[in-house]
């Protein structure tokens, strides 16, 4: 008995994380996760190109020239 209760205590935070990873994947919910998500990133892309203009066309400009 005390060995279950020490894996528990041990291992408490795992489990919990595993309990809503499989309420998450059951209910569909990591489709709204996953685009949030995308949203934030495309809305730091634009903001990063944005603020540096003349550095992201000299990146661009160089990709295309080693192609």
């Amino acid at each position: 008995m005390n060995e279950i209760k020490d894996f528990l205590m041990k291992y408490r935070g795992a489990i919990l994380g595993a309990l809503i990873a499989i309420l998450i994947l059951c209910t569909g919910f990591y489709k709204l996760i996953v685009g949030i998500i995308l949203i934030a990133i495309g809305i730091y892309v634009g903001n990063y190109i944005q603020i540096n203009k003349e550095e992201v066309k000299e990146k661009i400009k160089n990709i295309i020239d080693k192609l």
